[in-house]
């Protein structure tokens, strides 16, 4: 990879991460009018359909389909269904802030992922002290909330599953990034979104029950805002995913703006939503693990010649 490049992919992680950033408030609009898997089957599969017109030369792209119809399937199962219904039910048990900045430890889970299989993609001793500090971040944020272990509290339950939703989301990266018959990234993140919004609907229905409205202005602002973003942020990714030389753990780091700003988005906007001094130094504990890595890789970059 040239210094261009590798630029390039810098920027364009960042302005994926800033988009998933906007996600937590959306979400909880939503989720104040629709149970969390109907809502997210529809976000996704709207989001799928999105990307179909932009998807260049589309017929030709169209024929890879066939042949890789197990691997969209395999992506949208893990990348979109499961991912999302771990992360929407762990998401409507906490609070905005606090479900940004857990699942803004989601880079950690994604080294220790690569490590174990991708062989190009080890664990060093920066990533280990880096992965140490983040988990300690997110042990601060959780355990320092008051109501944490209460009886009958679902913060906690909230917590773990959002965790879950992190280790899901590395393997998720590794699967795309070893995908050896080179699908077109629009055409596997399209129709795995379409997919896994598919499965997130009918698994909703079985279990929450059908939610036909009436449904606010911003319920469906929020259900379009979500819908594109997501569009473009997974694109995006699944773009620089495939990239050569592009490392998993690496590529990760740059989420490290998603707790930042979607923590700020939520104290500003959601109602009951305020920072705390135990959610602001989880958040810096989470944000000096993801900078260290951040240095690390840039150091390797220098070192090959690219700095």
């Amino acid at each position: 990879m040239n210094k261009n490049s590798f630029n390039n992919t810098i920027f364009l992680a960042i302005i994926a991460s800033t988009l998933w950033a906007t996600a937590f408030v959306g979400i909880k609009i939503g989720l104040r009018y629709s149970a969390p898997l109907q809502f997210a089957g529809i976000r996704f599969f709207l989001s799928g359909l999105m990307i179909i017109p932009i998807i260049p030369n589309l017929r030709e792209k169209l024929k890879a389909i066939p042949d890789s119809f197990g691997k969209i399937v395999l992506v949208g199962f893990i990348q979109t269904f499961l991912q999302y219904a771990v992360f929407y039910s762990g998401v409507n048990l906490v609070p905005g802030a606090l479900g940004a900045m857990v699942i803004g430890a989601g880079p950690l889970f994604a080294v220790l992922v690569a490590h174990f299989f991708m062989p190009n993609d080890r664990l060093t001793l920066n990533r280990i002290v880096s992965v140490a500090i983040g988990l300690a971040g997110v042990v601060v944020i959780s355990l320092g909330r008051n109501k944490i272990g209460g009886a009958g509290d679902m913060v906690g339950l909230g917590v773990i599953l959002l965790i879950a939703n992190n280790i899901i989301a590395g393997f998720g990266n590794v699967i795309v990034a070893r995908d050896g018959k080179k699908i077109p990234p629009l055409v596997l993140s399209s129709f795995s979104m379409i997919i896994g919004g598919i499965m997130l609907f009918l698994v909703g229905i079985a279990f929450e029950g059908y939610r036909s409205g009436p449904f606010p202005a911003e319920y469906f602002g929020a259900l379009a805002w979500l819908s594109f973003l997501s569009a473009a942020a997974i694109s995006i990714w699944y773009t620089l995913l495939k990239r050569p030389g592009i490392k998993v753990s690496e590529l990760n780091m740059w989420k490290f703006i998603i707790p930042v700003l979607g923590a700020v988005l939520s104290w500003i906007i959601l109602p009951n939503e305020h920072p705390t001094l135990v959610a602001i130094v989880g958040m810096m504990l989470v944000g000096v693990a993801l900078v260290i890595l951040g240095l690390n890789g840039k150091i390797e970059k220098w070192r090959n010649g690219l700095g």
